[in-house]
């Protein structure tokens, strides 16, 4: 049986990882592109699903997916803080959540309940339009729930007021307790609920116990049985991102425009 000094085995180790590296780093680079485009085809499919254009689970391909975004949604980057569109920023590599981490491009955020740290100074939504007509307004939301910050979509009708769908794309909550904001039954109960009361202040709150239907419970939904801290966090959550600090200034710009008291 042939035997190896320890010189040669060592050798052999490196030129073996060598190859291994020289692999794995050519992988990466050939299939960078492939998960950028990955990405943003989640973010659009999960923005169809919430404005209603595509089912839960629906199995569509790339193509009809694109086409479905690009023949209804219009993303627009707008300065947090007034409200107003940026101009010169390409939508389509825009991250708000990368904006988020760098302290160039984000403050920090007072105390509020939904835990948010860092508020960005631009942000980006989602208008839903049909043959030029506002039909809904798409909003990123995020904040802590018990273990993990959630995030995902709202969608507002375009009176401003009514809920048309709420989803989740990313948590780390409890499978089967604060998870269950996954749950299709549970995200129905949200539409058709009012975001704001009469006097444009965020309401909609999900509570401990059972809501009655929207038309005579417009405020409430149903809470996660046995996640109320979860159920808090997504109450806290959703009125940061239409409140003052989030997209608040957009919507009451959108509502000056047309015209809604």
């Amino acid at each position: 049986m042939p035997t190896f000094d320890t010189k040669f085995t060592v050798g052999f180790a490196a030129a073996v990882c060598g190859v291994c590296s020289v692999f794995v780093a050519g992988s990466v680079v050939a299939l960078q592109e492939r998960q950028e485009e990955n990405k943003i085809l989640d973010r659009q499919s999960k923005v169809l699903i919430v404005a209603g254009l595509m089912q839960e689970g629906e199995p569509l391909p790339r193509e009809e997916i694109k086409k479905r975004y690009a023949a209804s949604v219009v993303p627009v980057v707008v300065e947090l803080k007034t409200g107003k569109p940026v101009e010169g920023v390409d939508p389509a590599k825009f991250d708000q959540r990368a904006e988020m981490s760098d302290p160039a491009t984000s403050e920090e955020a007072p105390d509020n309940p939904a835990k948010v740290r860092r508020i960005p100074k631009r942000g980006i939504l989602y208008k839903i339009q049909e043959g030029g007509t506002v039909k809904s307004i798409v909003l990123p939301i995020e904040g802590k729930g018990l273990w993990s910050t959630l995030y995902g979509y709202l969608s507002l009708n375009a009176d401003g007021r009514t809920i048309d769908g709420i989803t989740f794309y990313q948590h780390g909550e409890t499978p089967g307790l604060g998870g269950e904001v996954d749950n299709l039954r549970w995200k129905e109960l949200w539409k058709g609920r009012k975001a704001f009361d009469e006097q444009w202040e965020p309401r909609i709150e999900v509570i401990k116990g059972s809501s009655g239907p929207a038309d005579q419970d417009p405020y409430r939904i149903d809470g996660l049985s046995g996640a109320t801290i979860t159920s808090r966090g997504v109450t806290y959550l959703v009125r940061f991102w239409i409140d003052d600090l989030g997209f608040g200034p957009y919507l009451a710009n959108y509502r000056a425009e047309k015209g809604i008291q």
